[in-house]
């Protein structure tokens, strides 16, 4: 399978290095810059587009991976911080002390200083930076054909509009700037949805349905991400067309009919990506050459578990709240009001060294391929340890992720040493066609149609119903977790469908939808932007807090406040270089 390139060429002429020819030696262009005659042409703009694609995996220029400030972490495309810290998937783990400003946005008390913010803003106008580039000299270009440049137009819209999603759902008041802005500083005091749509709408007219690069966007993947704006803005009568017409015929960039993958770890197996369930996703490969992960998943170096085979760094630890959610009743349904009565056995203080038999409750069989939990095969690495494995367990709680964890037996292939934490060939998968299916049962319940909202909670559900060959299972022989897996379940999993009249009505059906998103989508990065457009957040978050807190001490003091927390601050740094003569364009968001 082709894969774009994300090579050092194209970050350099993506960053904007442009010089004008001069006559006189000490005019001229330093080396390594390029001229806009050079770039304005079929191949520079290729390398210009090649760059855009490059800036999907927020390690630009400005982070630690590339020079400059920050740390890739920061900026990491999987939100794990942004989406899943903050909206009580996971713990942001390691110690208390270890980097401070994650713990203020895990408490939901961020400020506009927070630095993070502020790498996460740099990181995503870098590649809007980026797309503009490719537009501004594509429109120059004199060697490219009307559907060449309609194809490059395609391709450079939709990742602006990914783009500005991105900050739009983080930051809300966002500045529009295209190809053609030509004063910089532009306030931040529009609403910049209409402009996000135009960018999705223009590329699902003009994109092919598949490419011959894997990596390159398709037809497709623009329609579904022009439904999901509809659905951010609750016009779920215009986003439903849009899901169920891709749901019924749409396809992969590779030729793929969107589907399920049978097999639920596919979706995070470097080995298996770019399957039928992949819509839109962010390529990684390790070892490119460039003796440096930033290619490899820098974003996400320090979610391994500590003091493990993988050296480092005991961040991103799941919560004992995500972890009850998977416990299921007699018929494998879920306790959506209540799950955190029925709580998972946890080893919480119970040192590695001392005995502990798991929980012996029914389960949904994806909480073992999502949460790494004492006593239980993680991969093939071994059975869970416990406290061994975690760095600070009064803090964080006693799991480990799993999702973007890659495997022992090919790590030759997959992982990628060269940093003082890992990378790997993991894929980020931006959307996934579960995640489709979910949000068009959304799109129906929100629209009264509860039925065809459980048939399609059903359809993502059954993926595991009729998969139990591809539940965790417990290895041959527990001293060498690489020689295989038994044919005994790894726990007592139950999983089961909503039956007709499950029901009683629309809104109880939009409620099983918003927890099936919890427990598919767990630790993916979308549950704070769940809670935010659903404005549910005030409720479920004190719910969160008033229970988590009971078990771990890193979330003393959180509060969301309704109006304020839906949104993160525009970060002040922002604000501060975004004036003219003394006034900033920039005005901050509510409550901050």
């Amino acid at each position: 399978m082709k894969k774009i390139a994300y090579s050092g060429i194209a970050l350099l002429l993506a960053a904007g290095m442009f010089a004008a020819c001069k006559k006189s030696f000490l005019e001229r262009p330093p080396y390594g810059a390029l001229t806009e005659e050079i770039i304005a042409n079929k191949d520079g703009v290729n390398y210009l587009l090649v760059g855009a694609y490059a800036a999907l995996d927020g390690q630009a220029p400005g982070t630690s991976a590339l020079g400059g400030t920050g740390s890739g972490w920061m900026s990491s495309p999987t939100n794990w911080v942004y989406g899943s810290v903050a909206g009580g998937d996971a713990h942001k783990g390691s110690e208390s002390t270890d980097q401070p400003d994650i713990n203020a946005i895990a408490t939901g008390q961020e400020s506009a200083t927070n630095t993070f913010l502020n790498a996460k803003w740099k990181a995503v106008f870098e590649g809007i930076t980026r797309c503009n580039n490719t537009l501004k000299f594509m429109k120059q270009a004199t060697d490219m054909t009307a559907d060449q440049k309609k194809e490059v137009e395609a391709e450079a819209r939709f990742l602006r509009g990914h783009y500005y999603f991105d900050l739009k759902k983080m930051f809300n008041k966002v500045p529009w700037i295209t190809d053609s802005t030509t004063d910089m500083l532009q306030p931040n005091d529009k609403d910049i949805w209409p402009n996000i749509i135009a960018d999705f709408t223009f590329a699902m007219n003009n994109l092919p349905e598949t490419q011959s690069d894997i990596a390159r966007v398709n037809k497709w993947a623009a329609q579904i991400y022009l439904a999901k704006c509809y659905l951010y803005q609750k016009q779920y009568a215009t986003a439903l067309p849009l899901f169920q017409s891709a749901i019924t015929n749409g396809q992969t960039s590779n030729g793929k009919k969107y589907d399920l993958e049978p097999r639920f770890e596919n979706n995070f197996d470097a080995a298996t990506k770019n399957g039928p369930e992949s819509v839109f996703a962010i390529q990684m490969v390790a070892n490119d050459g460039t003796n440096t992960i930033t290619n490899a998943n820098a974003g996400d170096m320090l979610n391994y578990p500590y003091n493990s085979p993988f050296g480092c760094c005991g961040f991103f630890q799941p919560t004992q709240d995500l972890v009850n959610s998977y416990r299921t009743d007699v018929n494998g349904l879920p306790y959506v009001d209540d799950y955190n009565t029925h709580a998972v056995k946890s080893d919480m203080g119970i040192k590695s060294a001392d005995p502990f038999t798991p929980d012996a409750g029914n389960l949904d069989p994806r909480l073992d391929w999502t949460v790494g939990r004492r006593g239980i095969p993680y991969h093939d690495w071994g059975i869970y340890p416990g406290m061994d494995w975690v760095r600070q367990q009064n803090t964080a709680g006693p799991y480990a992720g799993k999702k973007m964890i890659y495997w022992q037996f090919n790590q030759s292939l997959y992982k990628d040493a060269h940093s003082w934490a890992p990378g790997s060939a993991i894929n980020v998968v931006v959307i996934r066609f579960s995640d489709v299916l979910l949000m068009a049962a959304e799109c129906a319940a929100q629209t009264g149609d509860g039925e065809t909202a459980r048939l399609l909670i059903n359809r993502v559900r059954h993926r595991m119903i009729d998969h139990p060959e591809n539940w965790l299972h417990k290895y041959v022989d527990d001293t060498k977790p690489m020689g295989g897996f038994s044919n005994v379940m790894a726990a007592n999993y139950v999983i089961g469908e909503y039956p007709a009249g499950a029901f009683a009505s629309a809104a109880a059906a939009l409620k099983a939808v918003k927890f099936e998103r919890k427990l598919e989508l767990a630790t993916e990065g979308h549950r704070y932007f769940d809670i935010g457009r659903w404005d549910d957040g005030a409720d479920l978050m004190k719910k969160f807090y008033d229970y988590e807190t009971t078990i771990t001490s890193d979330l003393t003091g959180s509060e969301y406040k309704k109006g304020r927390n839906e949104y993160f601050p525009i970060p002040q740094r922002q604000i501060d270089l975004s004036t003219k003569g003394s006034t900033s364009v920039l005005t901050q968001n509510g409550g901050y």
